[in-house]
């Protein structure tokens, strides 16, 4: 999925072959996506969200709706599938609100617009980045804000309260302080990338921001800094996800900055404890911006990177392939696979 350059949209490969191809029958012309989903269940069913809302195909792409969506030009930048209640799917958008879909995508309501403090004022409003779902208590939900840190619901994502105080908090030292479009050098711990939750962590919580990855214990009253840095030198996080066939194992996309020459993905197998660089023998062209697992292929992990290359591996890290966008794709923000 690409948006920005002089070509945008979604495309589609195949996992071994040359090339790719443009997926836009039905979509606007032009059009901005800024995430994209593979149901978990059905690898049919994709789902992309755009400058006007959420999209859905049925046939890995080839064909896209927009449906009953209750609000025109909604930016979408996040879509989560309920793992217990796979036709339940919840949407995270710009400017910051969340909507719910129960039949599984077909019709959508507005559920929320959280009224948290605004601590950071960027020069574009803030967009919900990711929502995760705790798997062992499902009313519990948590998303990542850019630029204004982590929310808490505790009741499917009806209301939001506030887990940003011991973010803020370590801004005071002077190596968390981090100030590029706002008059608050807790800038960069509020900006958030991703979030998530695994099963073998109750109430814990994973947060990738500028700044690195941090972990919350207690479902995001305090944070810890998980010290990627002692593994890596690149610690601009802009993705964290447990494996979905191991959750003990995460995996991150790790860079320079926001705008880097170079990227990695890196796995720990101990939940964050420890971490290694499972990129090899492929080159970063950029900051890597997403990755994806296969919800059905432990093997597969894929990455992207910033200015349009896709790397990834169907062997479970031995050998890893690097693919490209046409000319005139750029400012990639997510890859999916399924």
């Amino acid at each position: 999925m690409w948006r920005g350059g002089s070509k945008s949209g979604v495309f589609r490969f195949t996992a071994g072959e040359s090339g790719c191809e443009q997926l836009k029958t039905g979509l606007p012309d032009p059009v901005s996506v800024h995430t994209i989903t593979v149901h978990p269940l059905d690898p049919e069913i994709v789902f992309i969200g755009t400058q006007d809302g959420p999209y859905v195909s049925s046939d890995r792409g080839k064909h896209w709706q927009r449906p009953d969506f209750p609000d025109k030009g909604v930016q979408i930048w996040s879509i989560l599938v309920h793992p217990a209640a796979p036709r339940t799917i919840l949407a995270g958008a710009s400017p910051v609100a969340v909507y719910r879909s129960d039949d599984g995508g077909e019709r959508w309501r507005l559920i929320s617009r959280p009224a948290l403090e605004e601590r950071v004022k960027m020069n574009f409003p803030c967009r919900v980045m990711r929502l995760a779902l705790d798997p062992k208590a499902p009313n519990d939900v948590f998303a990542t804000v850019e630029v204004n840190g982590v929310m808490r619901s505790r009741d499917g994502g009806a209301s939001w309260s506030d887990c940003n105080q011991g973010l803020v908090k370590f801004a005071e030292e002077p190596r968390y302080k981090s100030k590029i479009g706002s008059d608050t050098e807790a800038e960069g711990m509020l900006d958030g990338h991703a979030v998530c939750v695994s099963e073998a962590d109750p109430g814990a919580v994973f947060l990738a921001n500028r700044m690195g990855l941090f972990r919350s214990g207690d479902g995001g009253t305090s944070w810890n800094d998980i010290g990627v840095g002692r593994f890596s030198k690149l610690t601009y996080a802009r993705d964290v996800r447990p494996a979905p066939q191991d959750p003990r194992t995460l995996y991150a996309c790790l860079s320079v900055h926001s705008t880097g020459e170079t990227g990695s993905l890196c796995r720990s197998r101990d939940l964050g404890a420890t971490w290694e660089r499972i990129d090899h023998g492929v080159h970063p062209a950029g900051t890597m911006m997403n990755l994806a697992l296969n919800a059905r292929d432990p093997k597969q992990v894929w990455g992207v990177t910033r200015p349009g290359q896709v790397i990834g591996t169907t062997d479970g890290g031995a050998s890893w392939r690097e693919y490209r966008l046409p000319e005139g794709c750029g400012d990639c923000y997510a890859v999916a696979c399924g």
